[in-house]
């Protein structure tokens, strides 16, 4: 995990973020309110899953509905993976400008060498971060498509206003509901909290909703498990099952051929306390800081096991406000998150997998070009984004703008993109879905081929 030093700013909005239920601290004047303020928590365990849920929204809706809600839920839907680079990662190291004369006068220090990285094919002015070699294996595979200058017209520095703007799809600290909870709003169901799912515990206000359940689960500690029943008698239960489910033909034989195979997808990662909790076809990297791999390899199994899943968000590894010695932690972050993001990906084509899944990966902003006297960098304005998966068009999205005409008045990189326009691409073709039923004014922001 990096050991960068953090400001003020970013100290503040992790501490303010509200926790769903539990009202807010006392937010400084100007702070909009997190989407997802206020909706009720329950806790909740499902028999049908062996889930430990804390589940958003779901005031009249008693357990046994969710629980026969996750169970009959369709499977096999598409599903998108918001990936959250917390604290600004800096775009100019992500995909650096090696021979740039003014990248090498902003950045005395913290300038990489040209031989350090491999070219960036669509723009060779740019050069992948080495520990972004991960990604540009999956690029060079066609599979990821690149925002290298993405964000919105007068942005806004700080952490808690910005990440807030990208997590209700719009620059209006009013809103309260996360683009993807207004998505599930219109499309989702009133029984099934797994349509959106918070892989840290806690929800995240990407999924806000107002009309639907989503949920929150700890991503590492959960497995499948059979109330007041354990040892033999619980293996003779799973081979009644089987037995059950092959001799007859019926609904129930159905559903009993499904709590097995569920129970044999869960079983492998239900962890013991002595081996990992999670077990997948690829290996994923080890990391005793960051949950974020494990976090990676139980989603996929929850894919495989056929949990109805449709929207995803989580933390990646590390913290990415590198105000301070940003060498020092940055190229470790990325190199875990970057490694996880490709084992997640190999897990999934294992499984046959690759193409229910996108996975959108974010920032809430870029870091200023030129470099600071602490030997890393402040806020910014555009920063880099990455679309993963089978079924992405793994093109360009949006131009590197340069730092000689590129940078603003304050000395940001301009965006190229607008992530709304994004937002809208992602509505419209992954999800086959009308973007203006989500997004504020969306008929505004340009659309491009995200999805093939």
């Amino acid at each position: 995990m990096s050991d960068c030093r953090s400001c003020a700013d970013f100290s503040r909005s992790q501490l303010l973020r509200a926790a769903a239920g539990a009202g807010l601290p006392a937010v400084e004047p100007g702070m909009p309110t997190p989407a997802g303020t206020g909706l009720t928590r329950r806790a909740f365990v499902s028999r049908a899953a062996g889930l430990a849920l804390a589940v958003y929204g779901v005031d009249k809706l008693g357990f046994t509905a969710l629980d026969d809600g996750i169970a009959h839920a369709a499977t096999g839907g598409r599903v998108l993976v918001s990936v959250f680079l917390q604290g600004g990662a800096d775009a100019l190291s992500l995909l650096y400008p090696a021979d740039d004369a003014t990248y090498l006068k902003l950045r005395p220090q913290l300038a990489l060498p040209a031989s350090a990285g491999p070219f960036f094919a669509e723009d060779t002015r740019l050069h992948w971060h080495p520990s972004l070699a991960p990604i540009a294996t999956l690029h060079g595979e066609g599979k990821v498509a690149v925002l290298p200058s993405i964000g919105y017209d007068h942005p806004d520095q700080s952490h808690f206003t910005s990440r807030h703007y990208w997590e209700v799809g719009a620059t209006d600290p009013r809103l309260l509901t996360g683009w993807l909870g207004r998505y599930l709003d219109a499309v989702g169901t009133g029984d099934n909290p797994l349509q959106g799912l918070s892989l840290d515990g806690s929800l995240s206000p990407t999924l806000a909703t107002t009309k639907v359940p989503v949920a929150a689960i700890d991503g590492t500690n959960y497995g499948f498990w059979t109330q007041n029943v354990w040892g033999k008698p619980e293996d003779r239960l799973y081979e009644s099952l089987a037995a059950i489910g092959t001799a007859s033909k019926s609904a129930a034989g159905d559903i009993a051929l499904q709590s097995l195979r569920l129970r044999e997808q869960m079983l492998p990662f239900a962890g013991d306390g002595n081996t990992p909790p999670f077990k997948s076809p690829v290996a994923y990297p080890q990391s005793g800081d960051s949950q974020f791999p494990q976090q990676l390899a139980g989603l996929a199994a929850m894919l495989a096991a056929g949990l109805p899943l449709t929207c995803v968000a989580v933390e990646a590894a590390g913290s990415y406000d590198t105000h301070s010695d940003q060498a020092t932690g940055f190229a470790t972050d990325v190199a875990l998150t970057a490694s996880s993001l490709l084992a997640f990906q190999r897990d999934l084509e294992a499984r046959g997998l690759q193409d229910r899944v996108v996975v959108h990966v974010w920032s809430e902003f870029g870091r200023r070009a030129e470099e600071n006297g602490s030997a890393g960098t402040d806020h910014g304005a555009a920063g880099t984004g990455f679309l993963i998966g089978s079924r992405v068009n793994g093109q360009q999205v949006g131009e590197f703008p340069g730092l000689t005409t590129g940078l603003d008045v304050d000395g940001n990189l301009v965006p190229t993109s607008d992530f709304r326009g994004v937002y809208a691409s992602l509505l419209e073709q992954w999800f086959d879905f009308d973007a203006s039923q989500v997004l504020p004014n969306a008929s505004s922001f340009a659309r491009t081929k995200l999805i093939r």
